[in-house]
């Protein structure tokens, strides 16, 4: 098929847009004084390399402080752990990508190219730092004398004059210092390995020894001549990197942190913050326990502050634990169904309000959290539990927050994109630009709640629908209906490619089912065992009761895509559903869950040595026998999350059982499927497919 290449096509801008992220403004850090607000944000709505701004509060102003391209710093030959790192936080952008700043924003370090380089945010000077480089995560000390940073596995800090020092180093190649692991960056949301003190005087860092974890060979078969990629990746019921932490005194001390690594070896949060002792939350393998310690200076000893135990496992939260201003640990549990802010035990939401995110802790707490799951909210939540809604309008808010200064970031169904606003003291002060594009189609999303189970989904129809027959759409389900994300949401933009695929003559169906999050505990824990059954039986249950409310769906040509575990889901619903499903995509899909991780899995199916069947129930290699309808299988060949060894096995499977299909290849391509070229042709080669599959 020959690509539509107008720039003014969908998937033309989808691609040059990046998902339409390009010009955005992003990754927000507040002066502890309320001053100004730094972010990060592009030129233009294709251009990708990010320049580092500040907004000044007090004049209203909006200040480039570093654009990478006057200073003629190109993305340069990255380190490989950059690139995995940038993979592992899904950065579709180049220039500044990362930085750090002291706690009142006047100084800010960042590398570019695998060099340091340090602005000054109120003069907006900026200057390179000679280090030892490549240069990875390098994080200004709260002083703003000091940068400490990562290069060749070791950990660094060089003074502002250049004079660079090892930390901490290992001559052995399987041990890095100072970055976070693959679990612990791709499951758990902690990207960094390394925290100052509050004084600047010392750095806590974490040691990762990748020893013991099974080595795995990502592959270039395009390029024959070039050796496969070793890697490090702990699958279901194999050993995990052994992580621990030590403190290394600026005066070349060290202190080793002590507690139960046995019982609880993931490491999963460290906070540092001024007056409060060195923080950590670790986890046990099976996620049935967390412990909150905190560090005793100069000795490593830690004194258990909290514990909780659940089953069958505990959820992470970001932005705890924390320590309110009168020394309360701020923290979230599970209770009465809900995920419920406490400090010490004192619940500080209520049931019902499910705590998505706590963006910052004072006297009292600013959270994300929703009461309906296609909506989520800002609140202010004080000590004593009154609560205070900061976002009004229906959609999607989020954001940062410290001290009096919240920065919301909003989307709604009746907006383009996000809307970045600053409030102060509850006004607002500014709008921040975007330089976003507008996209080329505009969503006609129907949002629905389905079946007995009332099933948040959304319904979106091609622009002459009122004029169609009963029964003479086919029908396209677009979901990822699994843990972790939910894709029905009040927000526009969530619904692009969807409304596209509709712009094509489907009606698409949306649905998040049970297992995914918003909606209590007992609904996410529904797939405890068994990835399969809910998750399927809920897309099924939907899409029967869209076609009562919707006469036009003709399910007599039913097809499904998604990527990740919406490809999972829709291998899922052909092998194992085919009088439902006649045609699907399945694109980067889990086939085996012995080949996933440790963290994810294991939180869901267990260990496989103790829970084969729950895997056996949430395999696709025992169906392949089942097949009788078209499925494309899509795999990145470079993807280092769900390796493409998921797709070859199930097409070896279907291949043995002779059941035809299609396998497409992506040369080059990780999970995240962000080149131009493919973004594009993706999306035009799947309606291609449908369209001959469907016969629409």
């Amino acid at each position: 098929m020959e690509p539509v290449r107008s720039e003014t096509t969908f998937p033309r801008q989808y691609a040059r847009t990046r998902r339409f992220t390009l010009g955005e403004p992003r990754s927000f850090h507040i002066a502890a004084d309320g001053s100004r607000v730094v972010f990060l944000r592009s030129h233009g709505a294709e251009d990708p390399v990010n320049g580092l701004w500040v907004f000044d509060l007090e004049t209203g102003e909006e200040r480039l402080v570093c654009d990478p391209r006057q200073l003629h710093v190109g993305e340069g030959d990255l380190p490989p752990e950059e690139r995995a790192r940038r993979e592992r936080v899904r950065e579709l952008a180049e220039g500044v990508v990362a930085y750090a700043t002291d706690p009142n924003a006047t100084v800010a370090s960042f590398a570019l190219g695998g060099r340091l380089l340090v602005a000054d945010l109120r003069d907006g000077r900026v200057r390179e730092v000679p280090a030892a480089g490549p240069v990875i995560d390098p994080r200004i000390d709260p002083a703003g004398r000091h940068v400490a940073y990562v290069g060749d596995r070791a950990l660094h800090v060089v003074d502002l004059e250049g004079s660079d020092r090892v930390l901490a180093a290992e001559t052995d190649p399987d041990v890095t210092w100072g970055l976070a692991e693959f679990i612990a960056s791709e499951e758990m949301g902690r990207f960094r390995g390394h925290w100052w003190s509050p004084d600047g005087r010392s750095v806590a860092a974490a040691r990762v020894d990748e020893g013991p974890v099974h080595r795995w060979f990502i592959a270039g078969p395009a390029d024959p001549s070039v050796p496969p990629v070793r890697v490090a990746y702990p699958a279901a019921g194999t050993p995990n990197a052994v992580v621990t932490l030590s403190v290394f005194g600026l005066d070349g001390s060290r202190t080793d942190v002590d507690w139960d690594r046995d019982a609880f070896p993931y490491l999963v949060r460290v906070r540092w913050a001024e007056g409060r002792p060195l923080t950590l939350l670790v986890q046990s393998r099976d996620q049935r326990a967390t412990r909150v310690l905190t560090v005793h200076d100069g000795t490593g000893r830690t004194d258990l502050v909290r514990e909780d135990r659940d089953e069958p496992w505990l959820d992470i939260v970001d932005g705890v634990p924390d320590w309110s201003e009168e020394g309360r640990l701020a923290f979230v549990v599970a209770r009465d169904d809900t995920r419920r802010l406490v400090f010490d035990d004192q619940a500080i939401t209520p049931p019902g309000l499910q705590v998505a995110r706590v963006l910052d802790v004072g006297e009292g707490a600013v959270i994300a959290a929703s009461e309906e799951p296609t909506e989520q909210h800002l609140w202010h939540a004080a000590a004593g539990g009154e609560l205070r809604r900061l976002t009004e309008r229906p959609g999607v808010h989020d954001g940062s927050a410290r001290g009096d200064v919240v920065v919301i970031v909003s989307t709604t169904l009746d907006e383009d994109g996000p809307t970045t606003s600053v409030w102060r003291g509850g006004a607002r002060a500014a709008t921040l630009r975007s330089f976003a594009a507008r996209p080329v189609l505009q969503p006609r999303v129907g949002l629905h709640r389905l079946g007995h189970r009332e099933l948040r989904s959304a319904i979106l129809l091609p622009p002459n629908a009122q004029d169609l027959e009963p029964r003479s759409l086919p029908v396209l389900l677009d979901p990822y209906g699994g843990p972790h994300f939910q894709r029905v949401v009040r927000a526009r933009s969530a619904f692009l490619q969807s409304q596209w695929f509709a712009d094509q003559g489907f009606a698409v169906l949306v649905t998040d089912g049970r297992g995914t999050p918003g909606r209590g505990l007992a609904w996410e824990r529904a797939v405890t065992g068994d990835l399969a059954t809910a998750a399927l039986d809920d897309q099924v249950d939907a899409l029967h009761a869209a076609a009562e409310e919707e006469p036009r769906l003709d399910l007599s040509r039913v097809a499904i895509r998604g990527w990740s575990f919406g490809g999972y889901l829709a291998a899922l619903a052909v092998l194992r559903r085919p009088d439902v499903f006649h045609a699907a995509i399945a694109g980067a899909p889990v086939t085996d869950w012995h080949l996933y991780d440790t963290h994810y899995t294991e939180r869901y199916l267990g260990h496989p040595e103790e829970q084969p069947d729950a895997y056996r129930r949430s395999s696709l290699l025992d169906d392949a026998a089942k097949l009788e309808r078209p499925l494309l299988l899509i795999h990145g060949l470079a993807d280092d999350n769900v390796v493409v060894a998921h797709t070859l096995r199930l097409s070896r499977a279907l291949l043995e059982a002779g059941r035809g299909h299609r396998v497409l290849p992506l040369s080059g391509v990780t999970h995240m499927t962000p080149q131009e070229s493919v973004a594009e042709n993706l999306l035009l080669l799947q309606v291609e497919f449908l369209r001959e599959t469907l016969a629409a």
